[in-house]
């Protein structure tokens, strides 16, 4: 819906050209407006919807008793949190240690780019959704 707001004075100039009536052109131009405000709110309305549905789904799994239902999310949030915490103390750390008393190490290396957007994703501050809108994936 974005794109097409932003061909609205494209849409504009072509008007003034078809319509030579001044008030006729400002009266389609009007209403061209309107029907882009009306798809943002109605996508803007949809994404809300999508949202707040997550959040219900998201009460009912984290109020469950079962551990393969409420265990989930806490599980990949200790993994990540583990796996970031090695990278960047615990991994640094052992290595001085062992440089330190005459033991060379070679650490294992985690990939962080597939951890973070994970870790992130999580957290809520991806902001994935907004790249999607931005690239019109969405």
């Amino acid at each position: 819906m974005g794109a097409l707001l932003s061909l609205i004075p494209v849409f504009s100039q072509l008007l003034d050209k078809i319509l030579p009536d001044k008030t006729a052109a400002d009266a389609a131009k009007l209403k061209l407006v309107e029907m882009a405000q009306q798809g943002e709110l109605a996508q803007l309305q949809a994404d809300t919807a999508i949202a707040t549905a997550q959040t219900e789904i998201n009460k009912v799994e984290a109020s469950s008793t079962r551990l393969f239902v409420a265990g989930w999310r806490p599980f990949v949030g200790w993994i990540c949190g583990f796996a970031v915490g090695f990278k960047f103390i615990g991994g640094p750390a052992l290595f001085m240690v062992a440089q330190a008393i005459g033991h060379p190490v070679e650490l294992p290396v985690i990939e962080t780019s597939e951890l973070w957007p994970l870790l992130l994703g999580m957290l809520g501050l991806g902001g994935l959704r907004t790249v999607e809108k931005v690239k019109g994936a969405a």
